[in-house]
């Protein structure tokens, strides 16, 4: 058994959850086991594999082994294209 955390973060709330895995779990499995999806509105209607996640900010597959004391993150979605966003802003 190996223990690790899942966070995920809106401006408003923030969840962290500290959950224990079976040993060779992947990063998928370990979202589905925490529970996580169902504490979120967000996720509603949401397939796992449809997550951008990563491992200490460091983006990685839902394949990836999660290890002994990893930090899964789950991303949002970006609201504007980083580009985009600072094309607008060099126009003001």
């Amino acid at each position: 058994m190996i223990n690790a955390e899942i966070v995920y973060a809106t401006p408003k709330k923030q969840l962290l959850l500290t959950i224990t895995l079976p040993a060779h779990c992947n990063v998928a499995d370990a979202i589905k086991l925490s529970g996580i999806l169902t504490q979120c509105s967000e996720f509603e209607q949401q397939e796992v594999t449809s997550l951008n996640v990563g491992i200490f900010s460091i983006p990685c597959t839902l394949e990836r082994e999660v290890q002994q004391g990893d930090r899964i993150e789950i991303y949002r979605p970006l609201r504007h294209d980083p580009k985009d966003a600072r094309r607008m802003r060099a126009k003001k």
